[in-house]
């Protein structure tokens, strides 16, 4: 109901604007209005919860491929060798830039979308985390292997924890990668979500639902 009610000042204001009729507008005022319609009838609600379903999704799936990428490349040559050249030339290309190849290779549906955010929220843990675990002081490793800590041990009381600060680094970075691809994934052949409702109410040029659901994102 609040949408179709701004689509209907909108489609009033065009028509002001083709008759020569100046009207000013208190944008934030009706911005702020349209913020508690839209909680009101749940609208809101229901676009924030779509957007952090995909988001959350995305951030999952990148958070566990980047540490067990990082692990593997930060504690084996051979790993090293094989993962860390390629992800470093991931790194110097923009995520969004790889969209229309996502596009043809898993069409326009939400896999591609959530692949997008994945890749993005990837690339930070990966590099982050693997600076970490390769900047282990030496005499740690040392100590485990004279008090003959097995694999597991070491890893659990000597590889997971030199990791963490570089990982909540890398972390705090990919939450910030994964917002950033959502607002431009949720454009594409997207039905719900709060990027697809701006996208919508720009068409439309209600600029108090655009500036209310931003409000939403900012916060």
């Amino acid at each position: 109901m609040a949408v179709s009610m701004n689509i209907a000042q909108a489609k009033a204001r065009a028509a002001d604007a083709k008759n020569g009729v100046t009207v000013a507008y208190n944008i934030p005022k009706e911005g702020a209005g349209s913020f508690f319609d839209m909680v009101a009838s749940g609208t809101l609600a229901s676009d924030i919860v779509a957007s952090l379903h995909r988001a959350v999704l995305g951030l999952g799936i990148g958070v566990a491929a980047g540490f067990a990428l990082a692990v593997v490349a930060g504690l084996t040559r051979l790993g090293d060798a094989l993962i860390d050249g390629l992800v470093q030339v991931k790194r110097s290309i923009p995520n969004l830039a790889l969209i229309p190849l996502f596009i043809i290779w898993l069409g326009i549906d939400e896999t591609m979308k959530i692949s997008i955010i994945a890749l993005g929220t990837l690339v930070p843990i990966y590099i982050n985390t693997h600076a970490a675990l390769r900047g282990i002081d030496r005499r740690y490793v040392e100590l485990g292997q004279a008090v003959s800590l097995s694999r597991a041990r070491f890893l659990r009381h000597v590889v997971f924890p030199a990791s963490l600060p570089g990982f909540f680094t890398g972390l705090r970075l990919a939450v910030t990668h994964s917002w950033t691809a959502l607002v431009v994934v949720e454009t594409i052949n997207a039905t719900s979500g709060i990027g697809f409702m701006i996208q919508s109410a720009a068409q439309f040029l209600v600029t108090d639902i655009v500036i209310a659901r931003k409000s939403t994102r900012l916060n």
